[in-house]
């Protein structure tokens, strides 16, 4: 008999009964609705082969407007991500300094650009670099999006370091000041590699929110990014809105997934290496040498 559960009580036979009817009616409603939603669109005419075939036989779509508008999206992302990640580790810790005078100012910054909405900061960010800058208009949508992604993303981050640092034990602090080490020391060589792993997801989740919120920009600023593609693939190849929706949500899901991935495979191999990298005590014989 398996042992019972501290989170919920073991379903007897009537509640396993009961579970399964509830299944079994979830899914049928779940066919239903899928039966529904593909009626649908066949009798609007969306799931013919002039609506998909182009993404199978046409090369050109993808050369012309898919290919540029993913590289768009990766760059935004990429820049964005190599910008916020150090910036929003930096705030972390500033954030837990003893200092009053580095504190309060980097907890107003961090507060403030957690709150306001990243589509805003696009905005603001694109009407900045226009009056204020010599900016060329081909890559302002680019340095808008960016901005606005560093600064909210930066933000976010900023709070899971600092959550991260302080879920580890005090004593992880107290045995480095023990032995005579400095807080800078500690900080980068014993909090920050113990938290990295506990804050891998947090922070992949929130990467994935840096690559979706790309989007942002193609819609309120003309960003040449992979969503902005939809409206000329449609325009240039029989109106097929919902087939290009369609495509570029699948890419959208593909992308996240490998970064979900590969921040889990990075997760393994970082407790791998932690695991293996002790040093192996060898016993030693009562005249202190090697056995």
């Amino acid at each position: 008999m398996s042992a019972p559960s501290v989170l919920y009580d073991v379903p007897g036979p009537k509640a396993r009964a009961r579970n399964a009817v509830y299944t079994v009616l979830f899914l049928l409603a779940l066919a239903g609705v899928g039966w529904w939603i593909i009626a649908t669109l066949a009798e609007k005419d969306q799931l013919t082969w002039q609506k998909w075939g182009p993404f199978f036989t046409e090369g050109q779509v993808w050369t012309t407007f898919i290919f540029p508008g993913l590289l768009n999206t990766l760059t935004a992302a990429g820049l964005a991500i190599v910008i916020a990640l150090p910036l929003g580790s930096l705030f972390g810790i500033m954030r837990l300094s003893d200092h009053l005078w580095i504190r309060v100012p980097a907890g107003v910054v961090v507060e403030f650009f957690r709150a306001v909405p990243v589509l805003i900061l696009m905005v603001f960010a694109d009407q900045f670099y226009a009056e204020y800058t010599d900016i060329d208009s081909d890559y302002r949508p680019l340095m808008a999006v960016v901005t606005a992604l560093v600064l909210y993303n930066g933000a976010v981050l900023a709070e899971v370091v600092r959550a991260g640092i302080q879920s580890l034990p005090a004593g992880q602090a107290e045995a480095a000041k023990a032995i005579g080490m400095r807080k800078t020391q500690t900080m980068t060589n014993v909090l920050l590699p113990q938290a990295v792993t506990a804050m891998l997801p947090a922070i992949v989740s929130q990467l994935v929110v840096v690559l979706k919120d790309t989007a942002l920009g193609g819609a309120a600023l003309g960003f040449a990014d992979l969503f902005s593609q939809i409206r000329p693939i449609a325009n240039n190849y029989f109106a097929n809105t919902i087939a290009t929706m369609t495509i570029v949500a699948v890419i959208y899901i593909l992308l996240n997934n490998l970064l979900t991935a590969a921040a889990g495979w990075l997760e393994k191999w970082s407790r791998q290496r932690k695991t293996s990298s002790g040093a192996v005590v060898k016993p030693v014989d009562n005249n202190g040498r090697n056995a």
